[in-house]
């Protein structure tokens, strides 16, 4: 995490990911905006895996909801592969 450039104590945020799968990235963003005191905190992410999400912090808003698979495209990549295709696409685990 890169850290705060603005004092959020008392303030609403709202945290934008691409992708939540396991929860790892939201619950470490979740506990520093905590603590730089945040009054409110929503989680907004386009995709999220709702077999793979176990943490208890609630996402608020999601746009797609997708099977655990591997996916590239549309800036996700695969080791900095398929971040350029212009679609989202299921990485085949057999290739």
């Amino acid at each position: 995490m890169i850290g705060l450039s603005q004092n959020i104590k008392g303030r609403s945020v709202v945290v934008i990911e691409d992708i939540v799968d396991t929860g790892v990235t939201i619950e470490c963003l979740y506990a520093m905006l905590k603590e730089a005191g945040a009054a409110d905190i929503k989680i907004c992410t386009l995709l999220l895996k709702p077999e793979a999400y176990k943490k208890p912090i609630p996402i608020d808003y999601a746009a797609i909801k997708i099977p655990n698979d591997f996916i590239v495209g549309y800036g996700l990549d695969y080791d900095e592969l398929g971040r350029q295709y212009k679609d989202i696409y299921v990485l085949d685990p057999d290739s």
